[in-house]
């Protein structure tokens, strides 16, 4: 089952304690399909400058990646310059220009409008609604968004959020939109505007998923050292959505197991610079990174045997 994906491509310059890279591919679009195709096939639509080759789309494509909603416009593709301090924790955001991205207007081709499973990235609210607009009765919509539009654009914001399933914030960002410190009572707050679950990114601490009849929470995947946390939230939700797709399930029991592969790719997203180590890996490094985790919610047996679903050995069947 396709996944649509309404995000950014860009060139991001980033700087890390460890090393510095200039124009490499990134951008919320790019990062989400990555992960999302070891799940399942994804559309993306988004828009590119004149300076952009398709070539540099060409792992995705061999992945199933669709690229006809991508616009090439007049101009320079989104660009942005970032330098991590030491412990990854702040950023410095050296220059962001958004060139062509700047007039966005996301049209949805035809053969898109039908896809059920939706991820609207951190574009603007009033985007995001007109392509929700667009779509023709998805079955599972997620949200992501910025410190920016909860600021600036949150009568937008909210008008959105009443029209989606579920929403992915950062802890700051929870706690900025509702006004509250405590994560459990933001997330309440959070579901009463629209959303029907909740998750909670918190970096290397892992994440918590909350609806109204669940909490589940699991741990940051122990990563030996990070070399640049750019894009694991998108990884995150790559992983997420590319679960739910797969199975085309959204019970409690698929919701959590989805939050464990978001947990699972965003990991794998900051273990090298950009798109770097996505790239590498393949499924078998996934699976085995499924089992290490603590999943206290499978028993051995279970875990084994969604590993094989999602190895395509069995149908997947799951109520």
């Amino acid at each position: 089952m396709n996944v649509l994906v309404v995000g950014s491509i860009a060139f991001d310059t980033i700087e890390t304690p460890f090393e510095k890279v200039q124009q490499t591919l990134g951008g919320s679009a790019i990062y989400f399909s990555t992960a999302c195709s070891f799940f399942s096939k994804v559309n993306v639509v988004a828009v590119v400058g004149e300076d952009f080759k398709m070539e540099n789309l060409e792992f995705l494509k061999n992945k199933g990646v669709d690229f006809k909603g991508i616009k090439q416009e007049k101009g320079k593709t989104f660009r942005w310059h970032g330098k991590y301090h030491n412990n990854f924790n702040e950023r410095d955001d050296l220059e962001t220009k958004l060139n062509v991205f700047e007039n966005f207007n996301p049209v949805i081709p035809d053969e898109y409008k039908k896809c059920r499973f939706l991820f609207l990235a951190n574009i603007h609210p009033e985007l995001q609604l007109d392509v929700l607009n667009q779509i023709e009765k998805p079955e599972f919509v997620a949200l992501d968004t910025i410190k920016y539009y909860i600021d600036n654009n949150r009568d937008d914001l909210i008008k959105v959020l009443k029209n989606v399933n579920a929403v992915f914030l950062n802890d700051s960002e929870i706690r900025n939109l509702t006004g509250e410190h405590n994560l459990i009572t933001a997330a309440i707050k959070t579901i009463e505007l629209g959303p029907e679950v909740i998750i909670i990114k918190k970096g290397e601490h892992g994440a918590l998923l909350i609806s109204r009849d669940l909490f589940f929470s699991v741990p940051g995947y122990p990563v030996e050292e990070i070399k640049d946390p750019t894009g694991a939230g998108d990884s995150f939700a790559g992983g997420f959505m590319g679960y739910i797709s797969k199975v085309k399930n959204t019970d409690n029991n698929s919701l959590k197991r989805a939050v464990v592969y978001g947990n699972i790719l965003g990991s794998f997203c900051v273990e090298k610079i950009g798109v770097k180590k996505l790239k590498e890996i393949n499924f078998t490094d996934i699976k085995e990174r499924f089992r290490k985790e603590d999943i206290k919610t499978l028993t051995r047996q279970e875990a084994s045997k969604l590993i094989d679903l999602l190895s395509g050995k069995e149908e997947i069947n799951e109520t």
